[in-house]
């Protein structure tokens, strides 16, 4: 039961907007921080600023989906200035408040360390992982027909990785017509990627095998496209990174050889913020009764 029960959404964008409005509506007190410039009608009277929250009272605490950065910083699209969290904000909740994030950065590690409180890293989900890679995979195909000249039918396009979004990326893309490959570095990977009948390759064989590509997707957050895969690739390719920080790009290298890239973080608040939104809403409610 969540009725009466006190969250704080500390940060974020839309995708936090719609939240609150689900958490509201089973009867959660909810408390808006970093939303200052947002006009949706319906949660004006849920904003307010850091120094106006009672931590004491605040029940469960929910941060972006970037989590918090290595200085304490915390994404705000709708704040008026920038957002900071820090340990005395954790210290000063009771001892049963849980905090649920996107993602779980090393800072916000060392915060729930010292501070011995519950995280609930929600991106870890097998559930909500696979559905945010739908609004993700939608928005990485508007990004190649708006920031190309030739049709996606019949182009040769590479997705690095076969994880929950490489999976739905893949998919999508061939589902258009593309010629999809995709580079792995699991045999296992390698073998559902030809089974549904699209070109696997090794990582291994990438410096060699990018030659020919139209459009290269990465979604793996460490670098895989690295100074000497780059050189191999055409000067007309398009990459797109969707993978988290730091990417698996080296974008300062590949600016200084002509190459595009679009470091495309935080798709699913931008292309379907509202779906987004409800996917995680979702998922937060249910954890919310569960938890309490």
């Amino acid at each position: 039961m969540i009725k009466n029960l006190k969250l704080l959404i500390f940060g974020g964008d839309s995708r936090q907007i719609e939240v609150a409005k689900m958490a509201a509506a089973k009867g959660t007190e909810v408390m808006l921080v970093g939303f200052d410039q947002a006009s949706d009608e319906d949660i004006q009277k849920w904003k307010m600023t850091v120094s106006d929250v009672d931590f004491s009272q605040v029940d469960a605490m929910l941060l972006p989906v970037s989590g918090v950065d290595d200085d304490g910083k915390v994404h705000a699209s709708f704040s008026d200035g920038d957002l900071f969290l820090t340990k005395e904000f954790f210290q000063s909740t009771p001892e049963r408040c849980v905090i649920y994030t996107g993602i779980e950065t090393p800072y916000l590690k060392q915060l729930i360390s010292s501070t011995n409180r519950k995280l609930v890293p929600l991106f870890v989900r097998d559930d909500l992982a696979i559905l945010n890679s739908i609004p993700t995979a939608e928005g990485v195909l508007k990004l190649a027909i708006e920031h190309t000249e030739f049709m996606l039918h019949g182009s040769k396009v590479m997705v690095l990785g076969y994880g929950r979004v490489g999976k739905t990326i893949a998919r999508i893309f061939s589902g258009v017509g593309a010629n999809v490959t995709v580079a792995s570095k699991h045999h296992d990977e390698m073998a559902r990627v030809l089974e549904c009948g699209l070109t696997p390759i090794h990582l291994k064989e990438l410096e060699n095998e990018v030659r020919t590509v139209d459009i290269c997707i990465n979604t793996i957050p460490h670098l895989i496209l690295t100074p000497a895969v780059l050189t191999n690739m055409s000067q007309n390719a398009l990459i797109i990174d969707v993978a988290s920080k730091p990417g698996g790009t080296d974008f300062q290298y590949a600016e200084k050889i002509g190459l595009k890239t679009l470091w495309a973080l935080g798709l699913p608040g931008k292309v379907a913020p509202k779906s987004a939104g409800e996917i995680i809403g979702k998922v937060v409610v249910g954890l919310l009764e569960e938890d309490f």
